[in-house]
């Protein structure tokens, strides 16, 4: 009787396992599966949640093309730009903590900005800004900081060296003038937490965030079972027909990858999609402000639910609510991003339109077309993660109506 009852209970367990990793259908995984037939994604894993609980976790499709292996709603996807909100989120712990002002010039800790000129075109005149950049400028894409597409900026392995470079060069407008997305800002305001905190940047986002929010898959750095679980980013094929799975650097001579695989152990998966800077990231604990982090859809999920509950979860605050007021609205003044949006600390707000989701709602998106939404009118915390370096805009704007329409107007109505 005891062997037939431990036989049971085996046979449960494993049930559950396999139901918690097989992909699920539902409104959500019905909305985009259309998108998954015609091909313009490989795949996708969708989470909607209120307050309190999340109300659907579905997958849909593939997490490689190569391999039909399916999605699975534990999938691992690099989330790119929607570390800026996780940025956000931490440069605002510490303005709570009275530790720093948004209206602060950045000079103020990172010495390497004071004296900086503007100089407005290459080889053009130079002249002092009418006022050093701000905090709140850097943050807000508006600091007039040159771009991290500026061939004059140099590879280097560390936040600090990053930022120190970028400090040398002339702002290349007015700061406050103009909104233009900008990675050397997020990163300078990312080295301002080191510098304050006294710590890294990623162990200050460890300690203070993932761990006690259980953002137990949030990583710079995928371990090897994180990456048994990474979702493979697709591209269009060379003929523009159809999608595959991307590998970067696959021509690397073997004993290449075994020189560099001295220097820090990257898994293979992470390489395939990523390439050679890894090894670099790996080895020096680079974690980029601006976009390095990996995260799963219900990590992300958490994220947010924390800030739908105005800086609280699972009865912890880790912002007050006039952080998270500020994060979710408009600091950028009179620059705006688009007729209905414009820049919070970390989060595109916005404050008009009709369409899903709702007035007052705030998101971001990542380079590979990961998004995350929070909604306060609905009471909604909405993520979807695909990984598409290439997608027409059509599809991608069909993805958003689509997943918006499921989770606000189905699940939502229904919570």
């Amino acid at each position: 009787m005891k062997i037939r009852f431990l036989m049971f209970l085996a046979l449960l367990f494993t049930s559950v396992a396999i139901v918690a990793e097989t992909p699920t259908s539902g409104p959500l995984a019905a909305a985009l599966k259309p998108l998954v037939d015609e091909g313009k994604i490989a795949g996708a894993v969708m989470l909607v949640a209120d307050k309190d609980k999340v109300l659907a976790l579905e997958s849909a499709g593939y997490a490689s093309l190569a391999t039909k292996e399916p999605m699975k709603n534990d999938a691992v996807f690099w989330i790119a730009s929607m570390t800026k909100s996780v940025t956000g989120v931490a440069v605002m712990m510490l303005v709570d903590e009275g530790k720093i002002s948004l209206d602060d010039p950045v000079e103020k800790y990172l010495p390497e900005f004071k004296g900086q000129q503007v100089q407005e075109r290459e080889g053009g005149p130079l002249h002092p800004p009418k006022h050093p950049i701000t905090i709140r400028e850097v943050m807000t894409h508006t600091s007039g900081l040159l771009t991290a597409r500026d061939p004059r900026l140099k590879y280097v392995p560390t936040l600090e060296e990053k930022v120190k470079q970028s400090a040398q060069f002339p702002l290349i407008r007015e700061p406050g003038t103009k909104f233009e997305y900008n990675n050397v800002g997020i990163n300078a305001a990312g080295r301002i937490v080191e510098v304050v905190s006294g710590m890294p940047y990623p162990e200050f986002l460890q300690q203070r965030l993932f761990t006690p929010l259980g953002m137990k898959d949030t990583t710079f750095w995928p371990t090897e079972e994180q990456a048994s679980r990474l979702a493979s980013s697709v591209r269009l094929n060379k003929d523009k027909t159809a999608l595959e799975d991307v590998k970067l650097d696959a021509n690397l001579p073997a004993e290449t990858f075994a020189k560099l695989s001295k220097t820090a152990t990257v898994p293979r998966r992470v390489f395939d999609n990523f390439g050679v800077g890894k090894f670099s990231e790996y080895a020096n604990k680079y974690g980029e402000p601006a976009g390095g982090l990996f995260s799963t859809a219900t990590d992300m999920g958490r994220f947010c639910q924390m800030l739908l509950n105005g800086g609280t979860f699972d009865g912890k605050r880790y912002l007050t609510e006039n952080a998270v007021k500020a994060m979710s609205s408009v600091q950028s003044g009179d620059v705006k991003v688009t007729p209905d949006t414009g820049y919070g600390i970390g989060w595109y707000a916005k404050f008009a339109g009709a369409e899903p989701p709702g007035m007052g709602s705030y998101t971001h998106q990542g380079a590979r077309k990961t998004v995350m939404w929070v909604d306060p009118k609905n009471g909604l915390a909405m993520v979807v993660m695909v990984q598409n370096f290439d997608m027409d805009p059509d599809a991608h704007k069909r993805m958003h109506q689509s997943f918006l329409k499921a989770a606000t107007g189905v699940i939502g109505k229904n919570k």
